[in-house]
């Protein structure tokens, strides 16, 4: 089950389970748009790939019990702002690739 996250891991911002601006990678690392954007340049520091929007949980409507109050959040907080100078270089290496062809 994909593990939702309580924040961005740069900047700490907090993505609660209905956020839009929640993205992830396929190892579902969580940093909020504005990161990806801005610092990330849709590279994660992490695993090199892409970023997709983070699915919302449903919280009102229970489909085999599938809801968020049976599956909640993580409360554990993955704060590890990234070094900007390993990022660039890690963007520079791969970022003219296309996230899907990484």
């Amino acid at each position: 089950m994909l593990e939702l996250r309580p924040s961005c891991e740069h900047c700490n911002t907090a993505l609660p389970a209905h956020s839009t601006q929640a993205l992830i990678c396929s190892f579902e690392c969580t940093f909020c748009a504005q990161c990806v954007d801005k610092v990330l340049a849709n590279v994660c520091p992490n695993c090199g790939g892409g970023f997709a929007p983070r699915p919302i949980r449903p919280s009102h409507i229970d489909v085999s019990g599938n809801t968020l109050s049976a599956n909640p959040m993580s409360a554990t907080v993955r704060h590890r702002p990234v070094d900007p100078h390993k990022q660039a270089l890690l963007v520079a290496a791969v970022g003219a690739i296309a996230a899907e062809l990484r």
